[in-house]
């Protein structure tokens, strides 16, 4: 690629090998990034602004967290890098869009380009994350001011009116062209040649998730390898079904009090945990739990549930029983999570009712239109139904309906287009207006928000490795939903393999993991089960060095396993233990397959 005819301080270095005998203070100022960026005209739409450059040295910092729900986590670990921003505009729009990065010094500079994902409606605000791997990192403020608002805040510009602008570079475009410039603006702050390899990778969990695979569908030849952690992916169906769990609660006339829920979900882990083989708290087969218990057994089994504050999450977070939000529940550490609410709840005791028992059956089965047509897929079986939780009225002493905003406010901004931050109720709300929202935003943001292409070929072609991961009782993105985008890359890419062949050919390029008990995007305090601490390291080691793995290591952190190591079975093989022991066996079996498989006949258009 063409640079900039302007000479960068650094530019005499022969080869990458020599940017450790520069130091930070050689590289990092304002006139090497200006010679180093991209000359314009050779990023297609792109118009770099070298005046509006800055560079200032940042000495021993800490770093971000890497992708959201990754195996990135901050620590003590101090590091001087380079913070750099650089502002560009879109040819002929007068539009302007702010990147920050930060440059390892070139000591720790391992050739590397680093991409986090952020969570909620926000993309990630810190470019840290990749410092810990010798990586450069970047951020970007998307041409919507991103590091202060979140997309949601901007996406109408008034009632009726879409900000098209910002649902784009929020989709994808953003994170495409901070990669495009940031690629060989590394190359040439290092001074590297133009043919020096720069490993590029993405990490990101639930949006961010979403947002890695944007990366691989649309601009899948810049990187190298992609983790992604339960993609919200398929956005208009993954939202909406929000809404589902309350129209469920409205549609069959009853408002279970959350204790009431809560003994149905323990009951069932209760029961299910020992079918995978091994009695450990964790429900590592809800395939077979689903085929094989019957949660109208739990009738008439009573509960209790002590007086308390309680925080729900949302974005459907696994419940922590305090008004303390775990930081990861935070959106990019701006504000709390979308959704989330705090209330007054008193003592409960009861016996679990069929009414109860009903609407948890409802909602585990998924979303249906009038005439029978499944819609939608939902959440396993012995996944909290946090979407479900009722608030109390303390005046009234009766439980109400409670609609969670991260579905709601989908709802009012996005398909009605009003700027509402949630639905007020459900009145005349029938499971037909929930397929008809979901058609709505289906089409509506077929390309951009949906992020469901299935034909990854770009990707693949280019030498391309991307590990996705899912916990199985995720509670806000079901994990049938990354299993049903597994199979349509499988149904797309190789119609003409058998099974088996298309499960090998896909394993040398695209791995996908369920994670035993974990939920969104983290352990689950319910089934305390593995959740997987090093995937950069696995992901680095298969791009870089090219060792392909076959099993994702995983790591137990509570419970009376608690530092036992799990090596998980890559999809389609499921683990079962023999004899109660620690060892297990990864299996195939056609009916837990089937039970994972869904089409969704309500809508015309295949739904991928």
């Amino acid at each position: 690629m063409k640079r900039s005819c302007g000479l960068s301080a650094v530019a005499a270095l022969a080869s990458a090998s020599n940017t450790t005998t520069s130091s930070i203070s050689d590289v990092c100022t304002v006139s090497n990034v200006q010679a180093a960026l991209p000359a314009n005209g050779t990023l297609l739409g792109i118009d770099l602004i070298p005046s509006a450059v800055t560079a200032s040295i940042v000495y021993n910092a800490t770093t971000g967290a890497g992708g959201m729900g990754g195996s990135s986590s901050s620590s003590s670990t101090t590091y001087t890098y380079c913070n750099v921003t650089v502002q560009y505009t879109h040819t002929g729009k007068n539009d302007t869009v702010v990147v920050k990065y930060a440059f390892p010094q070139p000591s720790d500079f391992k050739n590397r380009f680093y991409v986090a994902g952020g969570g909620g409606f926000s993309l990630s605000s810190d470019a840290t994350g990749g410092l810990s791997y010798g990586a450069v990192g970047g951020a970007t403020d998307a041409g919507y001011d991103a590091f202060s608002n979140s997309y949601d805040d901007v996406v109408l510009y008034g009632n009726g009116s879409i900000n098209w602008d910002a649902t784009y570079m929020f989709s994808y475009q953003a994170l495409g062209e901070m990669t495009q410039v940031g690629k060989p603006l590394t190359q040439a702050f290092y001074g590297m040649t133009n043919d020096t390899k720069v490993y590029t990778y993405f990490e990101g969990c639930s949006d961010g998730g979403r947002e890695g695979m944007s990366q691989v569908q649309r601009f899948g030849t810049e990187y190298d390898g992609a983790i992604t952690g339960a993609p919200a992916f398929r956005f208009a169906h993954q939202q909406v079904l929000h809404v589902f769990s309350s129209a469920v609660e409205k549609t069959l006339n009853y408002l279970p009090p959350p204790c009431e829920l809560d003994k149905i979900v323990n009951a069932t882990i209760a029961a299910c945990d020992p079918l995978d083989g091994r009695t450990d708290g964790v429900v590592s087969r809800t395939d077979l739990c689903m085929l094989n218990f019957n949660l109208s057994s739990i009738i008439g089994e009573s509960y209790y549930c002590a007086a308390e504050n309680s925080t729900s999450l949302g974005f459907g977070f696994n419940k922590k029983r305090s008004t303390t939000l775990h930081p990861m529940n935070m959106r990019t550490h701006k504000r709390q999570a979308q959704g989330s609410t705090t209330s007054y709840q008193p003592a409960q005791n009861g016996t679990v009712t069929a009414e109860g028992v009903a609407v948890a059956q409802a909602i585990y089965g998924g979303l249906h239109n009038s005439a029978g047509e499944r819609a939608y897929l939902s959440w396993q079986i012995a996944s909290e139904l946090g979407d479900a939780a009722t608030t109390y009225n303390s005046d009234t002493g009766a439980w109400e309906l409670s609609i969670p905003s991260t579905g709601g406010e989908y709802v009012t901004k996005f398909i009605q287009l009003l700027d509402l931050d949630n639905l007020s109720n459900l009145d005349g709300v029938t499971y037909d207006t929930l397929v008809d929202w979901i058609n709505t935003g289906f089409v509506r943001y077929l390309d951009s928000l949906q992020t469901t292409l299935p034909d990854l070929t770009p990707f693949q072609s280019s030498g391309g490795k991307l590990l996705h991961y899912h916990g199985e009782s995720d509670s806000s993105i079901p994990a049938a939903s990354s299993v049903h985008y597994y199979q349509s890359v499988r149904s797309i890419m190789y119609s003409n393999l058998t099974d088996s062949e298309a499960q090998s050919a896909m394993s040398d390029w695209y791995q996908f993991y369920l994670i035993p008990g974990a939920g969104h995007c983290g352990a689950n305090s319910l089934q305390p089960g593995p959740y997987p601490q090093n995937n950069m390291q696995i992901m680095i080691d298969w791009v870089e060095n090219g060792v392909q793995p076959t099993r994702l290591n995983a790591t137990v952190s509570s419970g009376t396993n608690e530092g036992e190591t799990q090596m998980l079975c890559q999809w389609p093989e499921r683990p079962l233990w023999s004899g109660n022991t620690t060892d297990f066996d990864c299996v195939t079996d056609e009916a837990s397959t089937d039970s994972w498989t869904y089409t969704f006949p309500a809508f015309k258009l295949p739904v991928y």
